[in-house]
């Protein structure tokens, strides 16, 4: 067999963090001075990719995620904006699944489009793959995924989806939105918190659903190896608890995207405090803000 057509082992070992110190592009301060990407592309590892969207092309700026196993791929978002034309998503995800296939040659791999949750800067580009061949695309919305997942029936079970030995684990983690998804990546350690956790304005529209859901990632990330935990979205400035004005479309002192379990139990601790009494009030790294 051709080495390159040889299946990729992804399940041996312990994921190690690599290093995330990426100047991730912020916008502009004017239309004229952006000579960004529509889109930047991080090679995480030759089988993971991490996408932004320009903050000049949308506020929003989301992170998207490109995942390949064996068997598929598997894009995690499709972004703040529906044209092709100023939001080439799809020209991108194809130049990057050639690429790999290049390297990887199989035959007929597929590429399945999931979401985080079903928020219009997350869904926007799903209509540039809905003609692309070997492709399924799940919607967001929670009748749609929760039955993809199986969360009807039992919306405490984790759910896999195989890429053909990558394996993901998905949970769901309503509070941000009814039919929020977390993702957990076996291969890269990755803990993929969507609007749920990101070094930002965490939004929470039903706050006893939110709380519990925090309990659950804190409890689920506590046996497993994360390596980074990846929101889709940074807001905050570099100054503890001071975060962008809304819209903003620059941004040139952004922190870091990857945050840590250690995150996860700041924001627990400040449920807890909060109760159920919940309040805007900003934190070192996220601003709560209930009722959104």
């Amino acid at each position: 067999m051709d080495a390159g057509m040889a299946p990729i082992d992804f399940s041996g070992g312990v994921p190690r963090p690599r290093a995330l110190d990426v100047r991730w592009i912020h916008g502009s301060p004017s239309a004229k001075h952006n000579t960004d990407p529509d889109i930047q592309v991080h090679e995480y590892d030759e089988h993971s990719f991490i996408l932004r969207q320009n903050k000049a092309v949308d506020f929003e700026a989301p992170f998207m995620f490109l995942l390949f196993g064996n068997e598929r791929a598997v894009l995690i978002d499709t972004g703040a904006t529906a044209s092709a034309e100023f939001f080439p998503l799809r020209r991108v995800v194809d130049e990057l699944v050639e690429r790999r296939l290049a390297r990887h040659p199989r035959v007929g791999y597929h590429l399945l489009v999931l979401h985080t949750h079903a928020h219009g800067d997350h869904i926007a580009g799903d209509a540039q793959f809905a003609d692309r061949p070997d492709t399924t695309v799940v919607g967001g919305d929670l009748a749609t995924a929760w039955e993809y997942f199986g969360f009807g029936e039992d919306p405490g079970a984790v759910a896999e989806v195989d890429l053909g030995g990558r394996v993901l684990e998905c949970l769901a983690t309503p509070g941000h939105h009814e039919a929020a998804v977390t993702f957990y990546d076996r291969w890269t350690g990755f803990l993929l918190t969507g609007d749920t956790v990101y070094r930002g304005r965490l939004y929470v529209q039903d706050w006893p659903a939110f709380a519990r859901t925090i309990d659950r990632l804190v409890e689920f990330s506590g046996s497993r190896p994360v390596t980074h935990v990846l929101g889709c979205h940074v807001e905050m400035t570099r100054q503890p608890g001071v975060d962008y004005p809304i819209r903003t479309t620059y941004q040139p002192d952004e922190p870091a995207l990857q945050m840590t379990t250690g995150h996860l139990h700041e924001i627990q601790a400040a449920v807890r405090e909060m109760g159920d009494r919940p309040s805007r009030r900003a934190f070192p790294d996220f601003v709560i803000c209930p009722d959104a």
